[in-house]
C-alpha cells in the first residue's frame, strides 16, 4: 500500500500522527456519548465517520471531550513506529482516567488493532475491546460485551465488506471537502508495508452507492471529494448485471460529471497501475484536479526490488515524463523512504536524483523503520544505523525543500481558480484554498462578497516555501 497524501496543512499535521479529529453533535438528545481520535492515513479518517455513524445508529452522542466520554475510541496506524508510539501513550492517559470513571470503555480500531491483536487486552491491559477495520459493524455488539466485563474483540479480515451502505457522519468537517473511500484493502505486498497483512485483500466498493455518496456531498453543499483507495488504480468492479468492468478511469469520469462545480482528487496512485485513460481522463475534465501523489519510496533500482515495488528507475521516470506529456500543468508528489535495508550512499544518491528529475511539488518523506509482520521484517535485517537514517532523511528533506521553493516561485505571477476552504490559520482577514495543483494559497478577504465553498481567480504575487501569497483579481 502506499501512504496516503493528506490534501492540506490540517491533514498534513494528522498524517504525522500529531493530531486528531474529535467532534460534536447535539449532545442533548443522547444517553450515551463516544469520542474518537484518528491517526495516521486518509483512509483512517473516513473509517472513524463509518463508525462516528454505526454509533449514531445505536444511539451514541459524540462528545470533545474524552473525560465525559462512556466510550472512547482510537483508530490507529501501524505504518510506523511513531504512530504506535503515541497510540500507548494516549492509551495510558485514557487509563487514568478510567480509574476515577470505572464504567468507561476504551478500544482500539483500525490497523494497530488487527496488527496486535489480544495484546491489547490480555498482556498491556491497555483497553477493553479491540475492532479490526473490517469489523466495524460489530462494534454495538462488541460494546455490549464489554459492558458485562468481558474482555471483547473481533478483528476477522473480509474479501467483501466496503461498508458501502453506510453514510458516513463527516468529522470535523468545513462542509466544502469530503473524503469518499472508493475501495478497501491491498494487493501489492511492497515489503516494508504491514497494510496487507492489518486491512486485508483488495475489494472495489459498487459505483453506484459510491456516485450516490458523492452527489449527496454535491447537494449538501460540499465542493470537492477525494476518492480513496490503498490504490485507487487498480479500481475493478463488475457490473452483475450487464457483466461489464468499470475501472478507475471510467469511476473517475462519471464522478466528474456530477457537477463541473464539484471538484475532484484522489489518493493514492501506485505507479505501476496508473494508466494513459486515468491521465487522459484528468486532462479532459476541468474539475479533476491537475495532481498526482506518485509514492517512489527509493531512486535505486536495487532497493525498488527489494521492496516489492515491481518497477525499476527508469520505468518510473518514464512514466513521471508520460504525465507531464498528457498533463503539462501536473503537480507531483512522492513517499520518500530513507535507510532501507542495505541502503548504500550510491542509493541513497539515486533517490535525491530522482527526486531532482521528478521535479517534486512536495514530499512525504521518513526514515525506515521495522515493521513486525512485513516481509522486510521477515527477510532482511534492518542494518542501517539510526543516526544514517537520519542524516539521509535530512538531505532528502533539504533537497524537497529546494525543489518546493522552485516550485512556488514559478507559479510568482500566475492566476488560478482557487476553492476557498476557510479562514487562514494565521489570520481571519484572510482566505485560505488550493488550487487544482493542491497548493495552498492564501489571499486577503477585503471588501469581496465571499464565502467558504467559492471559486475565485487568485493572482500569486508572492510565496514561501510551503504556500503560495496573493490577491484577488
Amino acid at each position: 500500500m502506499e501512504t496516503f497524501e493528506l490534501l492540506n496543512k490540517k491533514h498534513d499535521e494528522l498524517r504525522q500522527g500529531e493530531a486528531y479529529a474529535p467532534f460534536a453533535l447535539d449532545a442533548n438528545q443522547y444517553k450515551k456519548y463516544f469520542y474518537i481520535e484518528s491517526y495516521g492515513c486518509s483512509m483512517n479518517f473516513s473509517d472513524s465517520e463509518i463508525v462516528a455513524a454505526i454509533l449514531q445508529g445505536e444511539g451514541y452522542g459524540a462528545t470533545q471531550n474524552f473525560q465525559d466520554a462512556d466510550l472512547v475510541l482510537l483508530n490507529t496506524c501501524s505504518v510506523r513506529e511513531k504512530a504506535e508510539q503515541t497510540v500507548r501513550k494516549r492509551l495510558t492517559e485514557f487509563r487514568k482516567v478510567k480509574e476515577s470513571k470505572p464504567g468507561m470503555l476504551i478500544g482500539v480500531l483500525g490497523c494497530m488493532a488487527e496488527r496486535l491483536k489480544s495484546k491489547f487486552l490480555e498482556e498491556e491491559k491497555l483497553v477493553d475491546l479491540v475492532v479490526g477495520p473490517d469489523a466495524y459493524r460489530s462494534l454495538p455488539t462488541i460494546v455490549a460485551e464489554a459492558e458485562t466485563g468481558q474482555k471483547a474483540i473481533n478483528v476477522l479480515l473480509s474479501r467483501e465488506e466496503t461498508y458501502a451502505d453506510i453514510s458516513p457522519v463527516r468529522l470535523n468537517s468545513n462542509g466544502v471537502t469530503a473524503f469518499v473511500s472508493i475501495m478497501r484493502g491491498c494487493n501489492n505486498m511492497c515489503s516494508f508495508c504491514v497494510v496487507p497483512f492489518t486491512r486485508g485483500r483488495e475489494r472495489s466498493r459498487d459505483i453506484n452507492s459510491i456516485l450516490k455518496e458523492c452527489k449527496e456531498l454535491y447537494e449538501q453543499g460540499f465542493k470537492e471529494v477525494t476518492l480513496l483507495g490503498q490504490n485507487v488504480d487498480s479500481y475493478y468492479w463488475i457490473n452483475e448485471q450487464t457483466n461489464e468492468p468499470v475501472t478507475f478511469a471510467m469511476l473517475l469520469e462519471q464522478v466528474a460529471l456530477i457537477s463541473p462545480e464539484l471538484r475532484v482528487r484522489f489518493s493514492t496512485s501506485h505507479p505501476k497501475d496508473i494508466t494513459d485513460d486515468v491521465l487522459y481522463t484528468i486532462a479532459q475534465y476541468e474539475n479533476i484536479c491537475n495532481y498526482i501523489h506518485l509514492p517512489v519510496q527509493s531512486g535505486s533500482t536495487r532497493i525498488l526490488q527489494l521492496m516489492n515495488r515491481t518497477y525499476t528507475r527508469e520505468w518510473y521516470m518514464a512514466k513521471v515524463d508520460r504525465i507531464k506529456e498528457i498533463i503539462p500543468d501536473c503537480a507531483i508528489s512522492a513517499d520518500v523512504i530513507s535507510g532501507f535495508c542495505t541502503e548504500t550512499e550510491e542509493d541513497h544518491q539515486d533517490t535525491l536524483s530522482i527526486m531532482e528529475y521528478s521535479q517534486y511539488d512536495f514530499s512525504y518523506m521518513f526514515f525506515y523503520s521495522d515493521r513486525p509482520g512485513t516481509l522486510a521484517s521477515k527477510r532482511f535485517v534492518d542494518d542501517i544505523p539510526e543516526e544514517v537514517k537520519k542524516r539521509r532523511l535530512a538531505e532528502v528533506v533539504e533537497m524537497q525543500n529546494k525543489l518546493s521553493a522552485k516550485s512556488n516561485a514559478k507559479d510568482v505571477g500566475k492566476t488560478f481558480k482557487i476553492l476557498i476552504e476557510g479562514n487562514s490559520k494565521k489570520s481571519d482577514t484572510d482566505w485560505m484554498g488550493r488550487n487544482s495543483q493542491n497548493k495552498v494559497i492564501v489571499f486577503p478577504k477585503e471588501n469581496y462578497n465571499l464565502k467558504k465553498g467559492d471559486y475565485v481567480q487568485v493572482k500569486v504575487n508572492s510565496c514561501t516555501q510551503a504556500t503560495l501569497l496573493g490577491e484577488v483579481v
